[in-house]
């Protein structure tokens, strides 16, 4: 379950390619992406996301503590 979260929200970022860095910071996923118009917010709540932060090319995604397990996921699935 946790990898089909991992996917939804390595998706919501606007897919692999997007995405050129992400790491844990407790409670969120902090987030640097090539294109900021790609990530779909909405779908980042739907896959369970509490809050999205976005301005420019920098997300911060609110996942609680399962933050550090997730960036691991994502990074497995890059």
């Amino acid at each position: 379950m946790a990898q089909d979260k991992a996917a939804a929200i390595l998706a919501a970022l606007g897919g692999e390619d997007n995405v050129v860095e992400i790491e844990a910071c407790i409670t969120r996923l902090r987030c640097e992406v090539e294109d900021g118009s790609k990530i779909d917010e909405a779908a980042l709540k739907a896959a369970g996301a509490h809050g999205v932060m976005a301005q420019g090319t920098v997300v911060q995604v609110v996942v609680g503590p399962e933050a550090d397990t997730l960036a691991e996921d994502i990074e497995d699935l890059r």
